[in-house]
This record gives C-alpha cells, sequence and structure tokens, in this order.
C-alpha cells in the first residue's frame, strides 16, 4: 500500500482558518514545511490529518503521550474512515511501521536508543520533557530503512513544543535521512526559549506559515467565550504553625550571621576588603558579591573606609540595610563561588553549610533565605485547596445540575491515600488524585457522579459499569477484572491491562461526554495536553505547573466548542493560597502571576488581554476579605450569559492580538496630575522669578528714592542694590523652575523615546537576518493612554518576530545586568538640559562587534548622541557599575511588563 484509501473523506465542514489552509496548502508545502500555531481545540489534529491524506504519502504521525497517540487513530477512524476498528494499515509500533505509523517521541527516541519502550511511556507523573536520555541513536540506522522500505514521506509532529528536549536530536536525523514533507503542530510555541533553540525549534519543523489566536476562533464560534476564576484560600493552622516556626528558624540564622566571628574574620581578610585598589578588575567581575560582604560587615558595626564605598559608584555613601536577599549573595560567595581566599575556613564553611541545612536555608547547594522551597510548598499544596476543590464542585452542580462535566487536573495520584476497606480512613494530608476522589466522594452527595482517570487508576461510578461493558464488549474486550471499590461499593475500580491498554481513555472519555460522569480526576500529564473532551464546560487547575507551554495546554481543555450545544461556556477555576504575611500575595499567588501571563480572556472592562490584572483581584490574606472575594467570584461565575456579552462586546474593540511591551505609570498621584502639576509648578516658579525681581525693583526704587538722592553717588549704585535682591529671587525660584521643567519633560516624552529605540532595534533585527517578513509591512507603534502607560509592540511581523522584539526591547529597558555591550547615551534633552542615560545591548545583537556596533550607529541616527561600552575590561566594568547604579531604565525596575492584547 503506498496511498491512501480513494474513498477517505472528512466527515464534517471545515472551519474558517482551516479551509483557509487547505486552500493554499500548495503554496506553504513549496519548502517542504507546514507549521501551524493555533489553540487548544481549533482543530489541528484534524487539519494535519487532512493534510497528509493530500500529500498522499506513508506517513509518521509523532504525539507526546500514549493518550494523543490513541486519540490521533480515534479521530481518523471517526471523522475520515467512519469506522471504529483501526484498519490494518494503521501500526502504533515503530518497530512495526505500516502506511500510517504514528508513536509517542517516547517510543521513538526508545526505538532509535535500544530502550524498553514501555518503560519510557508509562512514567504519567514525569512530564514529557523530563526524559531526556542522551540521543546515543545507536538504532536509529535500523529505524530509517524500516522507515524507508515503506516510502515514509510525511511526518506529522504534533504538540511541536516538546521538540525542546533531547528527542530532537533523533528527528533530526530521521529527517535529514527520508526528507519527508513535515507538517508541525503546536498551541504553544517556545517563545521563552533562546535564541539558539528557537532556531533549532524553526530547523525541524520550519517557517511558521499560520497562527491563529483566541479571539480569531471565538469571533469564529470555533471556541467557546470562557473565564478564568481565582478561588483564595489560607493555610490551615498546622500549615501556618509550620511556615511560622520555619521563619523563626530562618530569621535567628539570619541574625546569627552578623554575630559570627568567623564569618567577619573570613570576609575581611578577603583581597577586595584588605587591598581593593590592586583588585579592581576582580570587584568590577564580581561587583555584587563585593557589595554584599560591604553590607554584611557595615550591618556589624564595622566602619566602611569612605574610597571602598566609591568604587562600587555608590558617591553618597548610602550603605543599603543587610536583608535575606543580601544574606543569600554573601553566603553563596562565602561557600561555594569563592575557593582560593577561603581555604583556611574550610572546617567552619562545613558546620555552617550543616547549621543552614538544618534550618532549611539550605537545599543541593542553593542558599533559601527570601523564597525558600518549603513555604512555597507549604502554599502550592496547602489542603485548604481540597476544601476548595469541594466547594467549586459543589457550586457548580449547583448551578448546572446533571450537565455539569467538570474535570480536575494535578500533578500526582498520590496512591498511598487509596484505601483498601471501608474501616481505613486516611487523614488526607496531601493534594493528589485520590486525596481529591476521597474529599469528593466522603462529602456524601449522591448527585454529582465522580470518576478518576489515570494510566494506572481508573474508577467509574456504579450507575455507570453497564454502559462501561457494553463498551469494552462493542471492542472484543471480555473478563476485565473490575471490582467495587473497597471503601466504598457505589464505585467500580477497573484493573489496568493489556487488553484495554489503548482503549481505556477514550471509553472513560465517551462515558465523561455522555454524563455517565459529571465530574473527572485525572493527572495534567495523562488529560492536561492533547486530551479530547468538547463537553467539558468547567475546569479545576489543581496543578503547581506555572510554565507558559503546560498552562496554555491545560486550559485548552475547557474552551472547545461542542457540536450540539451552541450555548456553552467555559470556567476555569485557579486554586491560590494567600501568604497572609505577604504584601504580595506569596508563593502561591506569584505562580498564579505567571500563569496568567500565558494566555488572554477577558476583563470587566471588555477588553482582551493577558495577565492577572483583568480577573481584579485581593491579595490581602484576611479571612473576611478572601471570603467576600470568594463570594464575588462565584457570583460572577454563575453568570454564564452575561460572559457571553462580554466576550461579544470585546471582541468588537479589537481585529488583531497584538503581543506588546508596556510601562505603566508609577506614581500614585496619577499621570495627568503629575505632568499639570510639573507643568503648574514651573510657570509658577518661573512668574514668581521674574515678579519677585520686578517687584524688588519697584518696591527698592520706591523706598530707597528719598535716601539714594542724599546717599547714593550714582542711580548706578542704586541700580546695582536692586539687581541684588533681583538676582537672588531669580536664583531662588528659578532652580525650582528648571527642576519642575526637566521632571515634565521627562514624562513627556517616554512615549517618543520608546518609539524611537523600538525603530534602532527593528532596524538592527533586519540587519542581523532575524526578520524574514516583508520590511514594507513592518512599523513600530508608541502609545501613551490616560493613565500614563507607555506601550510599544512591532506591527506587522510574524509571531516570533514580533516575540523577539518584545524581549530584546525589555533587555533594553530593563535594569543593567552583565551585559557585553552597554550603550551609554548622551543628549540635550529640550536643547538645554543634559541627560546621560545607560542601555544594555540586547545579548543576542552582542554576541559580536559588527551587530552591536550597527546598534550604535542606528542609535546615533534614531536616538541621539552615544557611545558603545565593551564591559569585558577593566574600563568597561567600571562603566557597567556606573550604568547599574545610574540607569535611566532603574526607573522602571519590576514594572515594565509584557502583555498580549486585543487592538
Amino acid at each position: 500500500m503506498d496511498k491512501f484509501p480513494i474513498d477517505i473523506q472528512f466527515k464534517h465542514s471545515w472551519r474558517t482558518y482551516q479551509q483557509r489552509v487547505l486552500d493554499n496548502l500548495d503554496n506553504y508545502l513549496l519548502d517542504g514545511h507546514l507549521h501551524i500555531i493555533a489553540p487548544p481545540g481549533s482543530g489541528k489534529t484534524i487539519l494535519g490529518l487532512q493534510v497528509a491524506i493530500t500529500v498522499n504519502r506513508p506517513t509518521l504521525i509523532l504525539a507526546p503521550t500514549i493518550a494523543i497517540r490513541n486519540q490521533w487513530i480515534q479521530k481518523f477512524c471517526d471523522s475520515f474512515l467512519q469506522t471504529d476498528t483501526p484498519p490494518e494499515w494503521i501500526s502504533r509500533e515503530i518497530r512495526k511501521p505500516d502506511f500510517l505509523t504514528v508513536v509517542t517521541y517516547q517510543g521513538l527516541h526508545a526505538a532509535c536508543n535500544n530502550i524498553n519502550a514501555e518503560a519510557e511511556e508509562d512514567s504519567e507523573e514525569l512530564s514529557s520533557e523530563e526524559h531526556t536520555r542522551p540521543a546515543q541513536n545507536q538504532n536509529l540506522e535500523n529505524i530509517v530503512l524500516l522507515l524507508k522500505a515503506l516510502q515514509v514521506g510525511t511526518i506529522v509532529v504534533d504538540e511541536a513544543h516538546h521538540l525542546k528536549n533531547e528527542w530532537w536530536q533523533t528527528l533530526i536525523k530521521i529527517k535529514q535521512r527520508l526528507n519527508p514533507v513535515i507538517i508541525g503542530l503546536t498551541a504553544t510555541p517556545p517563545y521563552d526559549v533562546s535564541a539558539n533553540e528557537w532556531q533549532r525549534y524553526i530547523d525541524l519543523n520550519g517557517p511558521i506559515k499560520v497562527e491563529i489566536s483566541v479571539p480569531e476562533l471565538v469571533t469564529e464560534g470555533d471556541l467557546c467565550p470562557h473565564q478564568d476564576y481565582v478561588y483564595l484560600s489560607q493555610p490551615t493552622d498546622s500549615e501556618w504553625d509550620n511556615i511560622t516556626s520555619f521563619r523563626r528558624n530562618i530569621e535567628n540564622a539570619f541574625h546569627s550571621l552578623k554575630t559570627d566571628a568567623t564569618l567577619i574574620e573570613a570576609i575581611e581578610s578577603h583581597r577586595g576588603w584588605t587591598n581593593p585598589t590592586e583588585n579592581l578588575e576582580w570587584i568590577y567581575s564580581n561587583l555584587s558579591f563585593y557589595s554584599a560582604c560591604l553590607i554584611f560587615l557595615n550591618a556589624c558595626g564595622k566602619t566602611i573606609p569612605q574610597c571602598f564605598v566609591e568604587i562600587t559608584g555608590n558617591k553618597n555613601s548610602r550603605i543599603p540595610a543587610f536583608d535575606y536577599n543580601w544574606a543569600e549573595t554573601l553566603l553563596d560567595f562565602y561557600l561555594y563561588k569563592e575557593k582560593e581566599d577561603f581555604k583556611l575556613y574550610k572546617d567552619h564553611k562545613l558546620k555552617l553549610e550543616a547549621d543552614l541545612r538544618r534550618c532549611g536555608a539550605l537545599e543541593n547547594r542553593q542558599i533559601m533565605f527570601s523564597k525558600n522551597k518549603k513555604i512555597v510548598s507549604s502554599l502550592t499544596s496547602s489542603l485548604s485547596k481540597l476544601n476548595s476543590i469541594e466547594r467549586i464542585v459543589k457550586f457548580e452542580y449547583g448551578q448546572l445540575g446533571p450537565s455539569l462535566r467538570l474535570v480536575i487536573l494535578t500533578d500526582f495520584i498520590r496512591n498511598e491515600f487509596y484505601a483498601n476497606s471501608s474501616d481505613q480512613v486516611f487523614d488526607l494530608n496531601k493534594i493528589g488524585i485520590i486525596p481529591i476522589f476521597e474529599k469528593l466522594r466522603r462529602s456524601k452527595n449522591e448527585n454529582f457522579k465522580i470518576g478518576v482517570l489515570t494510566g494506572s487508576v481508573v474508577i467509574i461510578p456504579k450507575d455507570a459499569y453497564p454502559t462501561f461493558l457494553a463498551k469494552i464488549r462493542v471492542l472484543g474486550i471480555h473478563n476485565i477484572e473490575c471490582g467495587c471499590l473497597p471503601a466504598d461499593d457505589d464505585y467500580i475500580l477497573i484493573q489496568r491491562c493489556e487488553q484495554i491498554k489503548n482503549d481505556i481513555v477514550n471509553i472513560i472519555t465517551q462515558l465523561f461526554e455522555q454524563g455517565e460522569i459529571c465530574v473527572l480526576v485525572g493527572t495534567k500529564s495523562l488529560l492536561g495536553e492533547g486530551w479530547d473532551a468538547p463537553s467539558i464546560n468547567s475546569l479545576i487547575l489543581a496543578s503547581v505547573v506555572g510554565s507558559f507551554v503546560l498552562s496554555n495546554q491545560m486550559r485548552g481543555r475547557a474552551i472547545r466548542t461542542q457540536n450540539d450545544n451552541a450555548d456553552k461556556t467555559g470556567n476555569i477555576w485557579h486554586l491560590c493560597c494567600l501568604d497572609r504575611t505577604s504584601t504580595s500575595g506569596g508563593a502561591d499567588f506569584e505562580m498564579l502571576e505567571k500563569r496568567c501571563k500565558c494566555f488572554v480572556g477577558v476583563s470587566d472592562s471588555l477588553t482582551i488581554e493577558n495577565g492577572i490584572g483583568r480577573l481584579h483581584l485581593f491579595t490581602v490574606a484576611s479571612s473576611v476579605i478572601m471570603e467576600e472575594s470568594n463570594q464575588k467570584t462565584m457570583l460572577v461565575a454563575a453568570d454564564r450569559e452575561g460572559l457571553k456579552h462580554k466576550w461579544q462586546n470585546a471582541l468588537e474593540t479589537g481585529a488583531n492580538l497584538v503581543d506588546e511591551i508596556k510601562i505603566p505609570f508609577s506614581d500614585i498621584r496619577g499621570y495627568k496630575a503629575v505632568t499639570k502639576l510639573y507643568l503648574n509648578k514651573t510657570i509658577a516658579h518661573l512668574s514668581a522669578a521674574l515678579g519677585f525681581g520686578f517687584m524688588e525693583f519697584l518696591i527698592g526704587t520706591v523706598q530707597s528714592l528719598p535716601r539714594a538722592l542724599s546717599k547714593v553717588r550714582s542711580l548706578n549704585q542704586l541700580y546695582l542694590l536692586l539687581a541684588f535682591f533681583g538676582l537672588a529671587g531669580l536664583l531662588i525660584f528659578g532652580r525650582k523652575a528648571y527642576k519642575t521643567f526637566k521632571l515634565y519633560i521627562k514624562y513627556l516624552d517616554i512615549a517618543k523615546d520608546l518609539q524611537q529605540i523600538g525603530e534602532v532595534l527593528l532596524n538592527t533585527m533586519i540587519k542581523v537576518g532575524m526578520v524574514k517578513s516583508d520590511i514594507p509591512d513592518l512599523s513600530i507603534h508608541a502609545s501613551l493612554d490616560k493613565l500614563g502607560g507607555v506601550s510599544c509592540h512591532l506591527q506587522g511581523g510574524s509571531t516570533y518576530e514580533s516575540s523577539a522584539f518584545i524581549n530584546m526591547l525589555q533587555e533594553i529597558i530593563a535594569p543593567i545586568d552583565n551585559p557585553k555591550y552597554v550603550i551609554v547615551r548622551k543628549s540635550l534633552l529640550a536643547r538645554f538640559i543634559k541627560q546621560k542615560d545607560f542601555h544594555t545591548v540586547p545579548e543576542y545583537l552582542g554576541r559580536n562587534k559588527e551587530s552591536a556596533s550597527y546598534f550604535a550607529q542606528q542609535w546615533e541616527k534614531k536616538v541621539g548622541p552615544c557611545e558603545l561600552i565593551y564591559t569585558r575590561t577593566v574600563a568597561g566594568r567600571k562603566i557597567l557599575v556606573q550604568s547599574r547604579l545610574k540607569s535611566l531604565s532603574s526607573e522602571f525596575v519590576e514594572k515594565n511588563e509584557r502583555i498580549s492584547k486585543w487592538k
């Protein structure tokens, strides 16, 4: 067999973007690649199958998990062959390929490296990116010979972002041997990787040909209206006791450093302290360590000579307070980074390491005072989240009743909480599949039907068992080992076996779709990516993952449309345990912030954008405030009809999803108030200065005229006296006028400044070959909003070009770290106010002098006079120190943010 059967045909109608791809397929495939980026639920699988059928050559399909591998086969049979039984020419084994071979990345990697395939594929509780055994490829040639014998001419790479790890080496070699058509499909391209990793990704998948955003698909009706909701909680009493006790130990360990005579002696013995002027090169290369030493010794009551401070560029001689962050820097330097100068203190270092490890401040050679892993774990895995899950499930069932289709995704199974009898009642002290199931089962709400689906544990309601048996008999499967759950005979435990290994996910999914199961609990690794159940209308993310890729994938389960339910909406619930001692909300809230940057949604102000700001959350961990917040959240979540109207109205405000950088105005008084204030002050001070001089002149003239006639020998003397008073007034008020006018100009000019810097960056990207789009289509857009926030984005570029532009623009305006090249900007602001700013030359452009020099030339042309400084010399290090302290970008510390917005 060398072609697909002639009667194969897709049984449904094509979506708008799918039809557009198929209509232009010949042009897309001119270079042998079709690379598509589209959200979960957009129909990439169906499109990939149709493209493979159109190419019409033996095909290899690669998927990230067994469940998704089986789903490809299921969708092909359902939507194209219209049969429940896969034909013999479809293979699931790479060692026994056929006309259509569907395998996992792990399976291919295992076969090419003589690794047991099942051992690679069955490790469910690890994400696929963690399988990174070195690719020796001892058996690759044998696999290639098998594929060549079949004349495989098409390779479909599903969820292609998985190729960031070792598997890509195997795939690149196979691609080189076969020279096939590559169809790359993903919802989450790895924009957050290095330029080298991105190039590797593009080398396999080819340039991006089609990009589709979530708002576009909601507009077309291909994705349903959806919203993210956050349910807040606090640590349990026992968790809080552990946290406070742990923090107390950390605090004691921190304070003991300042009384550790040996540590003080060791730091004072270092050459950076004993003879700094002869060790300037070391100091400028290790400024953070040197600063930490000075700050520590100052906290210990030692006198810091002024010359030591001035070396750091800190001429005002104010030494910061010694805090947790500086303690981490100091101890990292003392224990691990500096090996020569502290040789005599080996025994003390071992003792200090043991003390830090005992109190929990040291783990795997990482010092953790400020963000300790134990505290982070206490918050992210808090048992309070079990109560949150129970309340959300009851709330959603109260709203939707039997039509509820709710999925709960988490990280681990936790088999140790499985009860072997009704007498075994374990204390649920960990988050996981079994604890969540037990929490819901014990609530004895007989209305909603709970199921569990993992690679090793499958539980269904007893009422669903007859339907289950009917489905496996259709597949010709008999004598499956099943039995009542020992702890509750209302549930059936289905034993995993080879007979149903490839079909169990599909069968349980069907039970869920049909309403035999209302609440399904599963692991993120099995159900969080690629799994298809369009009926899902509620999703609870009980996972601690915050990564760009997996966060977006998990949400994608709930935003798909359902063919027989045009009114479907999706509620996506995030769980967050707040730390009441943290003004920012704590580590779990920070994880939630990171997650929310990965996707867009609708806000109350009817904008579509990413970020947690659109959810308007309270971060104060007060029981009363949190309860009020949760009640308000549930009130909004109940209004699914209102959610549809929000999306309809928000979609009318734009046409494209734009990736941009935003610098919000930071003054609490507001942008308009501040600029008006500075302008008013300027006018007032200038007027006062001139008025004072004039008034003094008049008053002096009137008062001094009689005496002048008798005492002053000439009018010139009188005028000099009056001029003195006038000049004094001008100096006093004129100085204030100068300062306020300078501030006014600064706030007035930021948008224009960012526009010019953006143009410099774009021109340099074009020069170094980072831009493949048509140059006339590209432009930089910078704007100032009503609140004084400045936004900037690249218009007309591809998704990658826009993403790379924003990444490098962030480098330019962010606080300077340790770049290879720095731009020192020298200009005359408003023609008479001198200004000296420092900016990083982005890492990618600073790799060689040629591209860095071109960047500086463009800066001269677009922004103004500047100097390009190479920081890898002693002189350059001095400039780098100054730039860290004086950079204009320091005004934007932790304030500039990357956002995606529908415009």
